[in-house]
């Protein structure tokens, strides 16, 4: 069964896994305006390598956090230290998990601290509109940090009532790690999402929150988490947009970053949002749009849970942004400009107080001038108070060639700033590295697509050139681990992917999509008996196919992952979900990893074996 999983998207098929177009959609993909930069270009008018997921096929899939449904996008390595999105990393292409930038609605909440942090998202998966992957540098869309792609979280308050309430639980029905008390490890969580507007005022309020006991020895989890946002409109040419969120995220760390010697570290984190902006049209052909916002976090890293006299690191960030982006309609074209402004500040126990500030501008032209084609330009120019001055231009075209066919090809630049814990980390398994010097990438793709409303296929290419790229290594497993600049780190890359949806009867469809990644980076030179945790953990191939078969109220949604690293045993994940609608009510099933692989995604933190969850999930509209 595996070998012919494997085949299959060699031999016939294809890239991207999109939320495809369907009787039980209530959003054509193709009308979908993406916020893939500030001149809010429809995705069918796309040329980069742009993914998106919309709320109706998350709400099918065998996931239970954003986390895992990032997990099903090609190209992206989610490495989660446990389930119950208790912490996960996002790689892109074969990057590191501090070359992806995460944004909220276009609001930047990358963590500046350490980027393990990132993912400290606020926002219930009930909650989520979409979300959307850009894959390449990003510079020019997102400024700096951007350096292999960005994920947009998207949310959106809506006219009328909504709400629903959702609780899930699960089990792996085995006992619990020797030591560790005693029953069998499980876990669940509760969210609840209301909108509540009309045509002036939206609100969209998300809760949740969730608990496991842990699969081993010091691994329960706790998480709590609220998000606000509203849309106040003005008057025809005038809205504002208000946004807030709070997650409280505790758990045991047992051999999340030291391992073995962190067995009893315990970690405590606490992530607040805020932003606020507004949208005025000045002119039928121009749009101006400020905004500020703020990210604070707070980090209490006990390395003794039980002895807080000791290797204890707290640490306390804070980043205030102001933007201000301009869009003017021509006839030649759209022409965006903007400016940014950040200051960013720690003050910890362990890494020390250090801030630093970043000042960017923009500008960028758009324009289907020319008889099927379509140019995107632009250029960021960044200054940052540690690294100076530094341009990221960039350029995107695309062909059509039919109704049906289009090419396309990018070129751009992109630029990582290290984190405070790159810099000042002073760890007993991890120490940073004051010298370091910013990440810089260049990165060249072409692309080729076919699409219709019940098919696709498409397949790319890639070459990316980072330099100064930063990785840590030591030299025996009784040293720490330390970041260094290592020259350029060059990555090629295919993908390829297939999609199609079948109505096969009255109240019956069948959709799937399959992909493949191959990502092949030029070896870097160490000297004998280094350890890299690059090169260790870096991705090789990537193999997924989701399928989703509904028959009136009933759906059954299948997810194959097959991943393998550059110097780990591939592994093979199986997920399948049982769903039934009825009325305001659905309820479900769901089997994780049904094959019971032993695997890890990142560190020394094993994976949960086969796992059953059962959820049910209330909504109640009016309109």
């Amino acid at each position: 069964m595996k070998r012919l999983f494997l085949i299959l998207p060699l031999t016939a098929l294809s890239v991207s896994i999109k939320a495809q177009i369907g009787a039980s959609d209530t959003t054509s993909l193709h009308e979908v305006v993406i916020s893939e930069n500030r001149l809010q270009i429809p995705f069918n008018k796309r040329n980069r390598n742009i993914q998106i997921i919309q709320r109706e096929d998350i709400a099918k899939m065998p996931v239970r956090s954003i986390n895992e449904v990032l997990s099903y996008i090609p190209g992206i390595d989610v490495r989660q230290r446990g389930p119950f999105g208790a912490q996960a990393d996002i790689n892109i292409d074969g990057g590191s998990f501090e070359q992806a930038l995460i944004l909220i609605n276009g609001v930047k909440v990358s963590d500046v601290q350490t980027a393990h942090h990132s993912m400290n998202i606020p926002v219930s998966l009930d909650a989520v509109e979409r979300i959307e992957v850009l894959k390449g540098p990003a510079a020019r869309v997102y400024g700096i940090n951007a350096l292999t792609g960005a994920v947009n979280i998207i949310t959106r308050p809506q006219t009328g009532t909504d709400v629903s309430v959702r609780v899930q639980g699960g089990s792996s029905f085995s006992g619990k790690e020797e030591g560790d008390g005693t029953g069998i490890y499980g876990g669940g969580d509760l969210q609840a999402v209301a909108n509540i507007g009309n045509a002036q005022v939206q609100n969209l309020i998300s809760v949740g929150g969730g608990k496991s006991n842990g699969q081993r020895y010091n691994t329960a989890t706790e998480n709590v988490k609220a998000f606000y946002q509203g849309k106040y409109v003005l008057g025809a040419k005038d809205e504002v947009d208000l946004m807030a969120g709070y997650l409280y995220n505790a758990f045991g760390a047992n051999g999340f970053y030291a391992a073995p010697g962190d067995k009893e570290s315990y970690e405590i984190v606490k992530t607040a949002m805020l932003s606020l902006g507004s949208t005025h049209q000045l002119s039928d052909n121009f749009q101006l749009r400020p905004r500020i916002s703020y990210r604070g976090n707070k980090d209490d890293y006990r390395y003794f849970r039980n002895d807080l006299s000791t290797a204890r690191s707290e640490h306390e960030t804070n980043v205030y942004s102001f933007e201000l982006n301009s869009m003017l309609h021509t006839r030649i074209g759209d022409f965006g400009f903007g400016l940014e402004s950040r200051y960013e500040e720690i003050e910890s126990t362990n890494l020390g107080e250090h801030d630093r500030y970043n000042h960017g501008v923009y500008t960028e032209y758009k324009t289907e001038a020319f008889d099927r084609l379509l140019l995107n330009i632009g250029t960021y120019l960044n200054y940052n108070t540690q690294y100076g001055w530094q341009v990221f231009p960039g350029i995107d075209v695309g062909y059509s060639i039919t109704n049906t066919w289009k090419a396309s090809f990018s070129l751009g630049s992109s630029q990582r700033i290290p984190t405070y814990t790159d810099l000042y980390l002073k760890q007993k398994g991890n120490i940073g590295n004051a010298e370091l010097k910013s990440e810089n990438a260049w990165q060249y793709e072409l692309a080729l697509r076919y699409e219709k409303p019940d098919i696709y296929l498409q397949g790319g290419v890639f070459y990316r050139n980072i330099s100064n790229f930063i990785d840590r290594i030591r030299d025996n497993e009784n040293d720490p681990y330390k970041p260094f600049n290592f020259g350029d780190n060059k990555m090629f890359g295919v993908n390829v992917g297939f999609g199609q949806v079948f109505t096969i009867a009255d109240q019956q469809r069948l959709k799937y999509d399959v992909s493949y990644s191959y990502l092949k980076p030029k070896e870097m030179t160490y000297a004998e008996d280094v350890t890299s945790m690059y090169v260790v953990e870096s991705l090789k191939h990537q193999t997924l196919l989701r399928a989703l078969y509904q028959v009136n109220r009933l759906d059954f949604s299948l997810g194959n992952r097959w991943i393998k690293r550059e110097r780990n045993d591939p592994y093979f994940i199986t997920d399948l979900r049982v769903g039934y609608r009825l009325g305001q009510w659905s309820f479900y099933v769901e089997g994780t990893n049904l094959l019971n692989q032993r695997y890890k995604e990142t560190a020394a933190v094993p994976m949960p074996g086969r796992w059953y969850t059962a959820g049910l999930r209330y909504q109640w509209k009016h309109k």
